[in-house]
């Protein structure tokens, strides 16, 4: 077995593409409209997915908003440099919500940053061996 994809539902299916192919450099997958059904699923990552877990962007047509609750965390991304990573994100129009830094009772550097709907992204730094 193995993780397939993660989804999430947002209300501005351009603007959601937009963050996750140009601010968090993911690649458009696959995307596929279901009029009958009034909705579009958009599958980005990094990774074809067939080799690694994806993000599924869906659109119902009829709605713009979404309530995100309090049980919702966050998707955890892996990158070199967490402070540099936010710079990116930052210079591309993105909204940092908490500065690289160690965690709190941890040793890891992480960061938050927030995309179009409210989702929170983590970045976890891992220096390459």
């Amino acid at each position: 077995m193995r993780i397939l994809h993660t989804m999430l539902r947002v209300g501005n299916l351009e603007r959601s593409l937009d963050f996750y192919t140009n601010v968090l450099g993911m690649r458009l997958l696959r995307q596929k409209d279901y009029p009958t059904g009034r909705f579009t699923l958009a599958f980005v990552g990094y990774e074809d997915e067939d080799k690694g877990a994806v993000i599924e962007l869906t659109h119902n047509w009829d709605t713009d908003k979404y309530d995100l609750g309090d049980a919702y965390g966050h998707i955890a991304l892996q990158v070199q440099d967490a402070a540099v990573a936010c710079d990116m994100v930052r210079q591309k129009g993105g909204k940092v919500t908490r500065e690289a830094g160690p965690m709190k009772h941890g040793g890891s550097v992480i960061a938050f940053v927030e995309d179009p709907d409210g989702y929170k992204i983590e970045f976890i730094e891992r220096k390459a061996a």
